[in-house]
């Protein structure tokens, strides 16, 4: 339709031309303008997203894939331009309307977090509907912001259009919904893939068909009390689980001779170390990750677990643990992983550090974590880590740049992470630059964070287990692309994370050392919830038969970890091997 608009309008003005016999004069040129105005709006509104446009077209190329982008482009913009026509003014303005939301929604979000909108990020933001409010406060700024294409397309489909003589009108009401129904077949076909690049109006739409199939097929049930018997207790005041982000496990000194320091590879005299190498992430992104540590998911029932089964905050109030969560990655009460407020219910202290700046937040979480091993009551507590996402640029303070030369500072502080690589070109260069970064990083908040706690914490009466949500791609492979994680087909590197376990020489809690040898570089996060239950007392074969093998048996893991975590709309789980 958008051919249509065009060659009307250059016919209207070619034939005004020659009707007059004299040149165009410029409010002849603003009274076809005006008739036309419609369509120039629909155009600056589709303009927008050219960058997101070009980018896909290059990445496809010239290619089947490509032709199937095009015609998916092509039709898109065939519903906007056909619902703008629909002369019932009830219909197109019940659908301007519509659309305008679905803008806004897909375009914040790209403003938000540099990345497009996704299936799972959909659902996930579904999920987060409680926090509506106040993500509108933190972000009113690049909503606001998107609020002015989505007018510019809203006042292009509210306005009167003209008449074409030779389509009926009923073309112009079914074609918008029969192009929302093809859309919607061909993402649930790729299991919610498929919409990278379009125009985003209709993706949000497209995105909630999807949702509500799911939701009417979704025969998961509700969640589950606990009901695991607990057996010997096991003498450990505290148990303590810190999740770093975007720690790659060979970038550290206890894996790799040319590691960053860490404090962990150190003989220390009143503490045990217990290192089982490199592990298998969850998954090679974030989300997954969290919510399967917390909730026990294993490799073949992870989605009914994580959404039936009790979180691990209601096995240690059962286990009459006192339940804390230190947050260094959110402030101001930003949940995020999956966190719910229901899940929140089951948390006796949360902590996150409103006003302390991003660079300090992982040293004042060490701190805050001394102060509750060291006091007298019974804790489980987790703590999720500022660690090394990207930018690194800035994540370290200047007494910590070791590797050099190193990326240019300045330029993200304040900045916990981000999709964002501005100023960041992925050559080689840069990746040398990126790397020194990382393990600058890496200095600061590993070595100096572990450092804090081996030096004030009393560990005799504590059980820490140290993981990463995922490690990351940093290319030294030679692979092309900027990501360093969340790839739907990573490197191996994505998903290789440290896993150690510490605790004071006096604290005899279970016999680490039988299997270390066997389980270390042969294990994985899958291992960790059954761990944590069986230092709080429940019954191991029981833990056993539902979440897996421990650490404190043989684990024989597949050692893979999930490349399509988000496995929908009948795909499967695609996994891969670290060696």
């Amino acid at each position: 339709m958008c051919c249509i608009a065009v060659k009307q309008f250059l016919y209207f003005t070619v034939r005004g031309c020659a009707r007059h016999s004299r040149p165009v004069s410029a409010q002849y040129l603003i009274v076809k303008m005006k008739q036309h105005l419609k369509d120039i709006l629909l155009f600056v509104y589709l303009s927008f997203g050219y960058a997101w446009y070009l980018d896909r077209l290059k990445d496809l190329g010239f290619s089947i894939a490509g032709t199937i982008y095009t015609i998916l482009f092509f039709l898109v913009t065939l519903a906007i331009f056909c619902t703008s026509y629909i002369r019932s003014t009830k219909l197109r303005y019940s659908l301007a309307t519509l659309f305008l939301f679905s803008a806004v929604f897909s375009d914040s979000y790209q403003r938000i977090t540099a990345n497009l909108l996704t299936y799972d990020s959909f659902i996930t933001l579904l999920n987060s509907t409680a926090f509506a409010e106040e993500a509108i406060e933190q972000y009113f700024v690049p909503i606001a912001q998107s609020m002015v294409p989505g007018l510019i397309l809203f006042t292009g489909l509210l306005l009167k259009p003209g008449r074409f003589h030779r389509i009926h009108g009923l073309f112009f009401v079914t074609t918008p919904f029969i192009i929302i129904g093809l859309l919607t077949t061909a993402l649930f076909l790729r299991g919610g893939n498929g919409a990278k690049g379009l125009p985003t109006v209709l993706t949000p739409i497209v995105y909630s068909n999807l949702a509500f199939y799911e939701f009417l097929n979704n025969e998961i049930g509700s969640r589950k009390h606990v009901t695991l018997p607990q057996s010997t207790k096991v003498s450990t005041k505290d148990i303590i689980l810190i999740i770093d982000e975007s720690i790659s496990a060979s970038y550290l000194d206890i894996n790799s001779h040319d590691g960053a320091f860490t404090n962990l590879n150190e003989k220390q005299a009143f503490i045990n170390i217990f290192n089982y190498g490199v592990a298998a992430s969850i998954t090679n992104c974030s989300y997954g990750t969290n919510l399967t540590l917390r909730y026990g998911g294993t490799r073949d029932r992870y989605q009914s677990i994580n959404s039936t089964m009790p979180s691990i905050w209601e096995y240690a109030k059962q286990a009459d643990y006192r339940t804390i969560y230190i947050d260094s990655q959110r402030a101001f009460g930003q949940l995020h992983n999956g966190m719910t407020e229901i899940e929140v219910g089951n948390i006796d202290k949360f902590i996150q550090f409103d006003d302390t700046p991003v660079l300090y937040r992982d040293i004042e979480a060490a701190n805050s974590l001394v102060n509750y091993i060291n006091n007298k009551s019974q804790e489980f507590i987790i703590v999720n880590k500022i660690g090394a996402h990207f930018p690194v640029h800035d994540k370290f303070p200047d007494q910590f740049a070791f590797y050099e030369p190193m990326l240019p500072r300045g330029n993200f502080v304040g900045i916990s992470d981000t999709g964002s690589r501005e100023g960041f070109s992925g050559s080689s260069t840069d990746w040398v630059l990126y790397r020194n970064s990382y393990k600058n990083t890496i200095l600061w908040n590993v070595g100096h964070f572990f450092s804090k706690i081996i030096e004030a914490a009393d560990l005799n009466k504590a059980t820490i287990i140290y993981t990463a949500d995922h490690g990351q791609d940093l290319h030294k492979r030679g692979n092309p692309g900027l990501s360093t994680h969340c790839n739907p087909d990573p490197v191996a590197d994505e998903g290789a994370v440290p896993l150690v376990i510490i605790e004071g020489k006096k604290n005899k809690t279970l016999n680490w050392q039988k299997y270390l040898q066997s389980n270390k570089n042969n294990s994985s996060h899958y291992n960790i919830f059954s761990t944590i239950l069986t230092l709080m007392s429940y019954d191991e074969t029981r833990v056993k038969l539902i979440y897996g093998n421990s650490l404190h048996n043989e684990t024989n893991d597949e050692y893979t970890f999930n490349t399509r975590f988000n496995a929908r709309l009948g795909k499967k789980s695609v996994w891969k091997k670290l060696q």
